[in-house]
């Protein structure tokens, strides 16, 4: 607890020197958070370019809005919501062309309501399997195959753990059209890496 309570107080000192116009708390910021930020607005954004430029901005509109920033969460999580708001009016601004249906990906069924193609046992745990390189690789060329409002949702779900009210917040849509879209796009997930990850049986 005491430690909980040095490093707040460490980050009022450090939002103090930001506010007051610190040069060296300034490079500092960018030097401890960009990577990471660049790591998320990668995943949300296929073109480095963009990843790239959505964390400068994301930097540009921290530093204007620190006056009104109140600290009531950690300066980490401030910066991170800033990216991933500003990653998604990147999408939403950039979409030109209807997406393709979520149905291509979902599992089929027969008439009596059988599944066409039962997902098999995988090779072992998914975060057992996530422990693999190759395996986080596909995972993420995977969700890159989903459309675009579907991937959304799972990236700000179940990668960048936000909550349900804040995800259908950040995408101006109800609470339950996000856990429709999520429970959609966790199924289409799963049939694009079940014949990956399937156990090879005799």
């Amino acid at each position: 607890m005491r430690a909980e309570r040095a490093d707040l107080s460490d980050e009022r000192t450090f939002l103090a020197a930001l506010r007051s116009g610190d040069e060296l708390a300034f490079d500092a910021l960018v030097r401890d958070h960009a990577g990471r930020l660049l790591a998320v607005a990668r995943r949300f954004l296929r073109s480095e370019e963009d990843a790239r430029d959505a964390v400068q901005d994301a930097f540009v509109s921290a530093f204007r809005s620190l006056g009104t920033f109140e600290g009531s969460s950690l300066l980490t999580t401030w910066l991170h919501r800033i990216v991933v708001n500003g990653c998604l009016m990147r999408l939403r601004s950039s979409r030109r062309k209807p997406e393709e249906p979520i149905e291509d990906y979902l599992p089929k069924f027969q008439e009596d309501g059988h599944q066409l193609r039962s997902c098999g046992a995988w090779e072992g745990p998914a975060d057992v399997l996530l422990q693999r390189k190759q395996v986080r690789d596909l995972v993420r060329s995977s969700i890159d195959r989903l459309p675009e409002s579907y991937r959304t949702v799972l990236l700000l779900r179940d990668i960048e753990e936000l909550d349900t009210e804040e995800t259908a917040r950040l995408l101006e849509t109800t609470q339950n059209a996000v856990k429709v879209r999520l429970h959609r796009a966790r199924q289409a997930l799963r049939e694009l890496l079940d014949p990956s990850l399937r156990r090879v049986t005799a």
